[in-house]
């Protein structure tokens, strides 16, 4: 069954099964999502930083081809603005309010992503507009995905009103923000080194996060919530009216 790849430098490895349990509800998630149509469909893991996003997409892309369901795997990291726009330009995307505001291309993820990804979409399909690590542009690279293909993109902000109509199936992951924080400085210290790792997630991503928790509520916009505070024993959260 095809997968097809984001040619990002940015790239996480698939993580090995952490345990019976998260296979299950991984693979109750996959059955959920295929349900919903036999046509091309769009899926967003969202959460705060380090909750888990990416691997519970590649989780989850590899589930959905076990239901003989073609994938797509994208992450929004791949469809921010250049750093050299922001300089250029003199805007601010490194406070947490500029992050929030400036930092995402919200219309090359919109046209080149999410609605050629849609079941009346062209199937013709960028899935890295920019490399965030080599700034490289690759908007004129396009997959053709078939009709039964399913996009699944993790993002922080991905039920922002930009793009938030775009989706068929929207998946909060769950995680207290301190186990946020200490996981996000662990994940980025050998990167950038303790200091700038903690400055970088309590001055930036942290407070970006408390404004879009503020002005969108997403995880009342979700279709599914899971705590994956434990990756070995995620479960899912009762959403009311779900």
């Amino acid at each position: 069954m095809h997968a097809y790849e984001s040619v990002s430098t940015w790239r996480q490895p698939e993580p090995a099964p952490a345990s019976d349990a998260r296979t299950a509800l991984v693979g109750e998630i996959a059955g959920a999502v295929s349900r919903l149509s036999p046509g091309r469909l769009r899926v967003a893991i969202d959460g705060f930083t380090a909750s888990g996003k990416t691997s519970f997409g590649h989780e989850l892309g590899a589930a959905l081809r076990g239901l003989s369901r073609p994938t797509l795997r994208a992450t929004m990291d791949d469809f921010k603005n250049p750093w050299r726009e922001a300089h250029e330009q003199v805007y601010d995307r490194v406070s947490g309010p500029g992050y929030y505001r400036n930092a995402y291309d919200f219309t090359s993820a919109r046209e080149l992503l999410l609605e050629p990804a849609g079941p009346e979409g062209s199937g013709e399909i960028v899935l890295c507009a920019h490399d965030p690590l080599t700034g490289e542009d690759h908007r004129d690279e396009v997959v053709r995905a078939g009709d039964d293909a399913v996009l699944v993109v993790d993002s922080v902000f991905a039920f922002r009103p930009e793009y938030d109509a775009c989706w068929d199936y929207r998946i909060w992951l769950e995680v207290d923000a301190e186990v946020s924080l200490a996981r996000g400085i662990a994940r980025d210290v050998a990167l950038e080194g303790l200091d700038e790792a903690t400055r970088l997630h309590r001055d930036r991503y942290h407070p970006a996060l408390a404004l879009y928790l503020e002005e969108v509520d997403p995880r009342a916009r979700a279709d599914v919530v899971i705590d994956n505070t434990d990756f070995a024993n995620p479960h899912l959260v009762p959403v009311p009216g779900r």
